[in-house]
């Protein structure tokens, strides 16, 4: 099997049940037709919310697990919903899916146990905060929220509410990253002094809509007032929705946001920084060419962390490889989602013993959410962390459109002494949606 994840084929649109092994988990006997389910009062019951490209792929994951139910699939593409359905349906060999086009409605269900939220940026914060006031757990994706102060939001809403929540950063469950990661904790390479996180760079046009930027009627099925939702009004065209809303800042926060909630919060899990953040971030960005699109094509970032430590972002700048390069005064290490390499070569063969860092052993993201909501433990990428990675980037993503060196208190999640990027940290919601 061909294990590269490229971006286009991460968030492939997929009909067949192959989400899950891209995803590290192993489809079971029962999606095959063979083997028994537990008992229904021995299930997790799950909703989906958001079931597009990488929603689908979260469902297909989650019905390759024994001991989970999905009851019901939302979206505002009635087309979605409908494939989405038909994938459950045909599995467990009924009608019993249901199908709803606003997302309260199957939160205000009391079968739910659980849902999985896949939505573009603009629309994390309000479902999840919903989620957790009715009670439901929560397996959401990447980056946590739009901005800062929606983040915070959902980590208060988390906490007060006592729900278990995964952040789909899936790259902590696998034994790659985690290998690299607790051979940084544990000072193989010793004290860590610079991190370079590498992402790709442009605007892939993932939904083939290139040129395709002129107002028009939304297509049958599709409630785009809905899928608007918080952000401002805009007519709608093919180019604005479905995959290519990324590169708009309204709803997105193009290739930065796409990567931070994944390379950023490896690099952090290697810092010991899933409860921290920079002090100061500055760069540039290249601004896209005159179109619909409004998020940079390429940009590089330089981050300050407590004890000195320095990590740049960039994109688009070869010398910077794609994925995380943990940089000590004794080596370094490399990781992404093909390879990972170190220098000296050596450092690969290094064991871990029981007595340091060592990270808990999953035999799949989904898989460890599905444990936690049994256990009540903390899953491989709690809120708090997610925060923090987001957080990065929404700040350098803040020092590029200004222009200038942002300073923060990662404390207090506070701007210094400006006033227009401490104002920037929340966005403003179009009625009658608010936090």
């Amino acid at each position: 099997m061909n294990t590269r994840l490229t971006r286009r084929r991460f968030l492939g649109h997929s009909g067949r049940l192959a989400g899950a092994a891209l995803l590290g988990t192993v489809v079971p006997a029962v999606v095959l037709g063979q083997g028994n389910r537990p008992a229904p009062s021995n299930r997790i019951a799950l909703g989906c919310i958001g079931v597009g490209s990488r929603g689908l792929l979260n469902l297909e994951a989650f019905l390759s697990q024994l001991d989970c139910q999905v009851v019901a699939v939302c979206d505002v593409d009635n087309h979605h919903a409908s494939l989405a359905r038909n994938v459950v349906n045909r599995l467990y060999g009924n009608e019993d899916c249901a199908l709803h086009g606003d997302f309260r409605e199957l939160l205000g269900r009391r079968d739910i146990d659980a849902v999985s939220i896949a939505l573009p940026h603009h629309w994390h914060a309000v479902p999840a905060i919903e989620a957790a006031r009715q009670g439901k757990d929560i397996y959401a994706e990447t980056p946590l929220a739009h901005s800062v102060r929606e983040g915070r939001a959902v980590c208060d809403a988390v906490e007060r509410y006592a729900r278990v929540w995964q952040t789909g950063s899936w790259q902590r469950s696998a034994p790659r990253f985690q290998q690299a990661v607790e051979l940084v904790l544990n000072q193989r390479i010793g004290r860590v002094r610079t991190v370079e996180v590498g992402f790709p760079s442009g605007h892939p046009d993932l939904a083939g809509t290139a040129g395709q930027e002129a107002p028009a009627d939304p297509p049958a099925g599709l409630d785009y007032d809905r899928w608007l939702g918080p952000a401002l009004w805009a007519p709608y065209c093919p180019a604005r929705v479905h995959g290519n809303w990324r590169w708009r800042l309204e709803y997105g926060g193009g290739q930065l946001m796409e990567w931070a909630g994944h390379h950023v919060d490896i690099a952090h899990q290697g810092m010991n920084c899933d409860r921290s953040g920079p002090l100061a971030i500055e760069g540039q960005g290249e601004d896209p060419p005159p179109g619909l699109w409004n998020t940079p094509v390429r940009c590089r970032l330089s981050l300050e962390y407590p004890n000195n430590v320095t990590m740049i972002l960039a994109s688009g700048y070869p010398h910077i490889h794609d994925g995380v390069r943990w940089i000590g005064d004794q080596g370094w290490i490399r990781v992404d989602r093909d390879t990972i390499e170190a220098s000296p070569r050596s450092l690969l063969d290094e064991r871990i013993g029981p007595w340091e860092t060592n990270l808990r052993r999953t035999s799949g993201h989904h898989r460890d959410f599905l444990d936690c909501v049994k256990t009540r433990q903390p899953t491989l990428a709690p809120v708090e962390a997610a925060q923090r990675s987001s957080t990065a980037g929404h700040l350098a993503q803040l020092a590029m459109l200004l222009g200038r060196k942002i300073r923060w208190n990662p404390l207090r999640e506070e701007v210094l002494e400006d006033a227009t990027a401490a104002r920037l940290l929340g966005r403003a919601y179009r009625e009658p949606w608010r936090l």
